[in-house]
């Protein structure tokens, strides 16, 4: 986990330190204690830095029991800081092959991926053993309940893992998945239960909420909005949230106010910081989930940034590269990518930290991040053909955001399914 202070955090730390000797002690200790066990002295001292991917506790810390809980991790475990450990043994989880519900885009060996090594990989938090994924407990919790994704096809990625992972354990005749628009609906006949996804990139409204045809070099977010998707998130019992690359279109954003068109010429824009409007749909989330969700009987989670691999020079390779090719993880356990915003890291922080719901957070930035070699790259539908130039060079077209199945979005769901029944 990379250590970057801004200079008022830096400012802050170091009165800290004039004002308590004992402070300054407990650090000189701490870094010897490091020197001779061999341990990276960065891992301890992230614990007393203000960083903003180590920004809430784990939610059965609240003292109330949760929704869905059936019991507790051991002891005081941060189940995202850990290492990746190869595992052939468990993993993967399922074939590619046997699941028929993964898109196009994300089958990477139909589409020619040489290797499976990413396939291989668990994660192992530090201080304890992540539970394995019960397929069967999670249908029988969902048993006459609906488990909804929402937000980008990211989380779309992560709701066909899920998908998958569950699949296996319901015959084919009590299954089903159908397409409607913007929602997705896997249905567990026997269990009455429903997996779905809904495309809401912004949560709130936008003229990017077209499921198919979205991709617009103008995106604009109207405020307050967030009622239009939400009537249809009502009555789900697990809520699972992203939102974060598409407001990364530059330092700003466009926020249309009031009721007109996205398309009025005479539609009243402005234009704030990406940050304070990513603020705004992160409180009107945590609004309407205060106004619409029984949170005694229901659990909301929301995922941090999912990173991408766009730029070589991050690892210390050279410029010019990204993800293609890449068959191994980043090694640095203090990578941080310059595609993840600290800024908006901080922002998520602040709201979700400081609200008294009980929201869970799925921290799977740092963990993520490791992993430049699960993404799609080249290995994956290509809506639109080709051109010989892209062709000659791949690195033009490889996708460095979306993930192969199986692969990381698995993880992803372990740690869902962790926080869910031992929070």
């Amino acid at each position: 986990m990379k250590l970057h202070l801004s200079s008022s955090n830096s400012s802050m730390f170091a009165k800290r330190a004039r004002l308590s000797p004992c402070l300054l002690t407990l650090l000189a200790v701490m870094a010897l204690a490091a020197v001779l066990s061999g341990e990276d002295f960065i891992f301890s001292f992230i614990q007393l830095s203000p960083e903003p991917h180590q920004f809430l506790s784990r939610s059965g810390s609240r003292g109330e029991k949760l929704p869905f809980a059936i019991g507790e991790m051991e002891g005081d475990c941060d189940i995202y800081r850990g290492r990746w450990v190869r595992d052939e043994s468990t993993r993967p989880h399922y074939q590619e092959s046997d699941c028929p519900y993964i898109q196009p885009q994300l089958t990477c060996q139909e589409h020619g991926r040489p290797d499976k090594e990413y396939q291989f990989w668990r994660w192992q938090p530090r201080e304890c053993d992540l539970p394995s994924f019960n397929a069967t407990l999670m249908l029988e919790a969902l048993r006459g309940k609906r488990m909804m994704f929402v937000g980008d096809s990211l989380n779309r990625g992560q709701f066909i893992s899920m998908v998958c992972l569950l699949h296996s354990a319901i015959p084919d005749s009590a299954k089903s998945m159908e397409v409607n628009g913007s929602l997705r609906v896997f249905r567990a006949k026997e269990y009455n239960a429903t997996i779905e996804f809904y495309w809401a990139p912004f949560l709130l409204e936008s003229n990017s909420d077209d499921a198919v045809i979205h991709r617009l070099a103008d995106r604009i977010v109207r405020k307050g909005s967030i009622d239009e998707h939400g009537q249809n998130w009502k009555g789900a019992d697990v809520l699972v949230f992203n939102t974060y690359l598409w407001w990364m279109t530059g330092l700003t954003m466009n926020i249309l106010r009031g009721q007109g068109s996205f398309n009025d010429e005479a539609r009243d824009i402005v234009q704030p910081s990406t940050e304070d409007a990513y603020r705004m749909a992160m409180r009107s989330m945590l609004e309407w989930v205060d106004q619409n969700m029984d949170l005694k009987k229901t659990r909301v989670f929301f995922a941090t940034m999912s990173p991408s691999h766009e730029k070589s020079r991050d690892w210390g390779d050279e410029p010019g590269g990204n993800c293609y090719n890449q068959t191994t993880m980043i090694e640095d356990p203090t990578y941080w990518g310059s595609d993840c915003r600290k800024s908006i890291m901080e922002v998520v922080r602040e709201v979700v930290g400081g609200t008294k719901l009980p929201i869970t957070v799925l921290n799977i930035t740092q963990l993520s991040s490791y992993r430049r070699d699960a993404h799609t790259s080249i290995y994956k539908k290509q809506w639109v053909p080709l051109t010989p130039q892209q062709i000659a060079n791949p690195v033009s077209y490889a996708d460095c955001v979306h993930w192969c199945l199986p692969g990381l979005q698995d993880t992803w769901n372990e740690l869902l399914f962790t926080e869910l029944f031992y929070p």
